[in-house]
């Protein structure tokens, strides 16, 4: 019994050890894979099955490295423009996941209006998409409007309960005892 626990804490500990704590506060380091292989901005069509397949996943591949890029620098560096640079890059701006992060790294270089705009469209790819709430009720209490950001915080509760981090990150900005 004893050797379980151990192993089982020395796992826990491993897993942990290596990730950001600011990171692990909210954002996931995967995002779910884009609707479509090619990006928003258009591409290149093959004419070859072989060709086809090898594209789609070079292309998924491609959104999978510039996604981690990009999260690197808006979360672990604080390089917002880079990070939007890279996301905008990758041309996949109709994905819920990259829309929100060049939101909310919009939103940590003050620029309001662009966030907004970058978590309606976050919502319009995925309108469940818990973390784009939780952001977006962020950018509500940091413009003064509680009653907005509370109106969010229960969409996040209706879409994931009160547990998940979206919800408590959102919870505690809008009870002001964290800054995100």
């Amino acid at each position: 019994m004893r050797t379980t626990t151990l192993l089982a804490a020395a796992i826990l500990l491993s897993a942990t050890a290596g990730v950001p704590k600011f990171a692990l506060a909210i954002e996931g380091a995967s995002p779910a894979p884009p609707q479509t292989s090619s990006p928003s901005s258009g591409g290149t069509k093959s004419t070859t099955k072989k060709s086809k397949k090898k594209d789609k996943s070079s292309s998924l591949e491609d959104f999978y490295n510039g996604w981690h890029k990009a999260y690197a620098l808006v979360y672990d560096k604080h390089d917002y423009e880079g990070g939007i640079a890279v996301l905008r890059s990758m041309g996949f701006d109709d994905n819920a996941d990259v829309a929100t992060l060049i939101g909310y790294a919009s939103r940590k270089l003050g620029r309001y209006d662009d966030a907004k705009l970058w978590y309606d469209r976050a919502l319009a790819a995925d309108p469940n998409h818990a973390l784009t709430w939780s952001y977006y009720g962020m950018w509500q209490a940091e413009q003064g409007n509680v009653l907005k950001a509370k109106d969010d915080l229960e969409k996040v509760r209706s879409i994931c309960g009160t547990e998940c981090r979206e919800y408590t990150a959102l919870k505690e900005a809008i009870d002001g005892t964290v800054t995100y």
